[in-house]
């Protein structure tokens, strides 16, 4: 008859809860990992490593709160012996801890602790893929609005957007990395086979799920880079826009300086200065030469 295993989950334990439920002769360092509090920009790094007699892990996933357009870490830390699984959940500041909840209630007693490891990995790797959805509807919410929205916002959501999507990176990629050690049975008991054959093919799997999150991350990172191209050519449009307006404006200003030039000269004999209507003669001019250069823009659709 299998031997009964039991699911253990603790949400930021004292030291006293925590050692409580722990195998004996734990080393001084996965107990200080266990312990530490929840910091991310790179660290705590996920790993999945054997101590001998246990094994111990960090995991973290990425919490996409697409109203408030910003990403948090969870993590979940544990320790695998064969007969217990006892993970530890941290609270990010002002947000909800990780729950396993999902995970655990797919396990079986029945089941080998390997297949309780492998719940939880699996339970990651959809909340993976789930946060690269929501990702990916945040770019095509930028998409659609970069017509719209203020530069300076466009250009916040892109950066924004650029530096969540590295970030994630760091953190999925050495989460892939944990698990394919699994799968190439690099991770294991001294005395038992806490991973058989069955339990490594369903690694396997959730080693695919982290392949499609990492390849839709990348798909997602090339689109923040083709709208971030588009912001900058849209830019750089704007910009041309404006300097032709200026450069029409200022070649409609030269010929009336040049008309208003010649008659400004200091000389006694100009045959319009003894015209009745020198003055008006003036003024068609300028306004002749004006609406000529206006119709030519014209014809040219520089207008």
């Amino acid at each position: 008859m299998a031997k009964e295993v039991r699911w253990i989950d603790l949400i930021d334990p004292t030291q006293e809860e925590l050692t409580a439920h722990l195998p004996p002769r734990l080393h001084p360092a996965a107990l200080a990992l266990l312990l530490a509090p929840l910091v991310h920009d790179d660290e705590p790094r996920p790993r999945i490593e054997t101590h001998g007699t246990y094994i111990v892990g960090v995991l973290l996933v990425a919490v996409a709160v697409t109203d408030e357009d910003r990403v948090y870490y969870q993590e979940v830390d544990f320790i695998l012996t064969p007969e217990r699984f006892v993970t530890v959940s941290k609270t990010p500041p002002g947000e909800k801890p990780f729950d396993p909840k999902p995970a655990k209630e797919a396990c079986r007693p029945d089941e080998p602790t390997g297949m309780y490891l492998f719940r939880l990995v699996d339970e990651l790797a959809e909340r993976y893929l789930d946060l690269i959805d929501d990702l990916n509807d945040e770019i095509d919410e930028l998409e659609d609005n970069v017509e719209r929205w203020p530069a300076a916002k466009v250009r916040d959501r892109v950066s924004s957007l650029r530096h969540d999507l590295l970030r994630i990176r760091r953190t999925l990629a050495p989460t892939r990395d944990a698990v394919h050690a699994i799968v190439d049975n690099r991770v294991e008991l001294d005395d038992e086979d806490i991973f058989p054959r069955d339990v490594e093919l369903h690694f396997a799997d959730a080693y695919d799920k982290f392949l499609r999150a990492a390849d839709g991350l990348e798909t997602s990172r090339d689109l923040v880079a083709g709208v971030r191209d588009y912001f900058q050519s849209k830019i750089a449009n704007d910009q041309n826009e404006v300097m032709k307006r200026l450069t029409m404006v200022a070649s409609l200003l030269l010929l009336p300086t040049l008309i208003v030039g010649v008659y400004g000269q200091n000389f006694r004999h100009i045959p319009e200065l003894q015209w009745s209507f020198g003055y008006w003669w003036s003024w068609g001019l300028i306004l002749g030469t004006t609406i000529l250069q206006l119709a030519y823009f014209r014809w040219k659709r520089w207008l």
